[in-house]
């Protein structure tokens, strides 16, 4: 947010000094306009609500007789305290998700791989599979039930390098779990890569409108235009050349 911000400002000022008086003031007040759209909240309302309303409502699964749940890393926090490494906040639902999921599929009597993707992005010494691992061992998921993908950096990533572990398991049902924002971006790339999964949201974003601009709306605006810009990317990559050739036959 801040980035778009800068250039609209930069543009007015650069117009400005080249004495082109309207449309500096045009690209200055374009600055205002977006700021007080995505402070205030109807901005990152409507961004997001096109993310999130295809997930709003949790599907209901019909287990197979072998399953996997695929969860999503959302980064690591180091206690400052005792140097320990702990999942963020922002993935608290999604491992409430997963292994809630998991007692389900349990309960169905099949069989049931927590596969956890996410490597250490945060350069804080644990991988995200190895921490929420641990946290998932803790609610009681069954530790021979589970898989952890420990090298990808990224969404792609996480795609690419789980897509041999679900082709060595073979399961006939895979339920992809992230948060309602991020699962447009995360099904297109596990589908790139040939991974047909049902798509299950950790948590949702509730925007709230405010006459005085916030902080968190700007955050929120930038999250939801990090996953557009994520989107855009792979279409413009896929258009170059430049991404993987996709999958037909993987994982179902």
């Amino acid at each position: 947010m801040t980035i778009w911000l800068l250039v609209l400002w930069l543009a007015g000022y650069l117009l400005g000094r080249l004495r082109w008086r309207r449309c500096e003031w045009f690209f200055y007040g374009l600055a205002l306009l977006l700021f007080l759209s995505a402070g205030c909240g109807p901005l990152p309302a409507w961004l997001l609500d096109r993310l999130q309303a295809p997930y709003a409502t949790r599907p209901d699964i019909s287990w197979a007789s072998r399953n996997a749940i695929v969860l999503l890393g959302a980064g690591t926090a180091r206690v400052v305290e005792n140097a320990q490494v702990e999942p963020t906040i922002f993935a608290n639902g999604r491992m409430l998700e997963a292994y809630a999921l998991y007692r389900s599929c349990k309960q169905s009597g099949g069989d049931c791989k927590v596969v956890v993707s996410g490597g250490d992005a945060y350069h804080n010494g644990v991988a995200e599979a190895v921490s929420y691992g641990k946290v998932l061992q803790e609610l009681g998921v069954d530790s021979a039930d589970m898989e952890l993908e420990s090298r990808s950096m990224n969404t792609w990533q996480n795609a690419e390098f789980v897509r041999p572990l679900l082709d060595a398991f073979a399961p006939q049902r895979v339920v992809l779990v992230s948060s309602a924002t991020h699962l447009n971006r995360a099904r297109m790339f596990f589908a790139h890569f040939g991974i047909n999964a049902t798509a299950v949201r950790g948590d949702y974003v509730d925007v709230r409108p405010t006459w005085m601009p916030n902080s968190l709306n700007l955050t929120l605006t930038d999250l939801a235009l990090h996953e557009y810009v994520g989107l855009l990317t792979y279409q413009v990559y896929n258009a170059m050349g430049w991404n993987a050739p996709p999958s037909r036959n993987g994982a179902p």
